[in-house]
């Protein structure tokens, strides 16, 4: 399988998506992009092909992006696109190119994406964690609604329509866990997130979320809401902050977790889904 990877080996995701690559047999075509940089034709395919738009393909951590007051929206996109050929780092990573596609695989499981089906024996990430396949469910999946009981979440409204569902596992098949979210315009609420208890307390949950995040910013979500009665001081790890409901917007305090189902103690976070 043919691969290219524009690889930064000081980032973690980029060494784990290169290692997810080589775990699936690929010995890709490394571009180290700090040192040898894409033409703009290149990077602006890249952004393209990816289904990104250019802001959404700058890294802001750890770059000069508001020194350089990037962050101003009259910028255009061949401003931004110049701003990065001179400032590479500012080129998020790692982005990947396979016969199926290209993306910016932040977490590194999106890698999966580009790969054909089949087989992938179990990997860990460097940090010790198993990489991580999602799969879609429907929300009658009877392994959903048993998890969430187990675990002592709501599970009355799963059926319904405008809920998306993941089952979770590791490479080889091992089931891990499960999440969900409902987006209503670029505000998404993440629910029925639940981790195996073998695997609590082991960073599985961090890439599950990470994971779910991605798909529902995929869909077009920029911001994030939860409600947790046990779970808060895990998703403040994870950059959730808690608000009033007023801040909420309506959309997301006249769902069912939050009108019913979640007890009103329940406490309402947010996060801007950034990668």
């Amino acid at each position: 399988m043919n691969a290219t990877i524009y690889h930064n080996p000081d980032c973690g995701t980029s060494r784990n998506a290169l290692a997810l690559l080589r775990a699936a047999g690929a010995e890709p075509t490394v571009i180290e992009y700090l040192a040898a940089p894409p033409d703009r034709q290149t990077l602006a395919a890249l952004i393209a092909d990816a289904g990104l738009t250019v802001r959404g393909a700058m890294r802001i951590k750890g770059t000069p992006y508001k020194d350089l007051g990037l962050d101003d929206p009259a910028l255009g996109d061949s401003q931004l696109i110049e701003h990065m050929l001179r400032h590479p780092i500012l080129i998020n990573r790692p982005f990947v190119v396979t016969g199926r596609g290209a993306r910016l695989c932040r977490p590194s499981e999106l890698v999966l994406d580009l790969l054909e089906p089949g087989f992938i024996a179990d990997v860990n990430k460097e940090e010790g964690t198993p990489f991580l396949r999602d799969k879609r469910i429907a929300g009658d999946d009877p392994g959903l609604a048993a998890a969430l009981l187990g675990a002592g979440l709501p599970a009355d409204d799963l059926a319904q329509d405008g809920r998306t569902f993941y089952e979770y596992g590791a490479l080889a098949g091992r089931l891990i866990g499960y999440g969900g979210f409902e987006r209503y315009g670029q505000d998404v609420l993440l629910r029925s997130i639940v981790v195996s208890p073998a695997d609590r307390g082991q960073g599985a949950g961090r890439n599950l979320l990470a994971l779910l995040l991605r798909r529902a910013y995929d869909r077009g979500a920029r911001q994030a809401w939860l409600l947790t009665e046990t779970a808060a001081p895990f998703f403040e790890r994870v950059g959730f902050k808690a608000v009033a409901r007023e801040q909420a917007p309506q959309a997301i305090l006249a769902t069912r977790q939050a009108q019913s189902l979640c007890p009103v103690g329940a406490t309402l976070m947010t996060r801007t889904i950034t990668f």
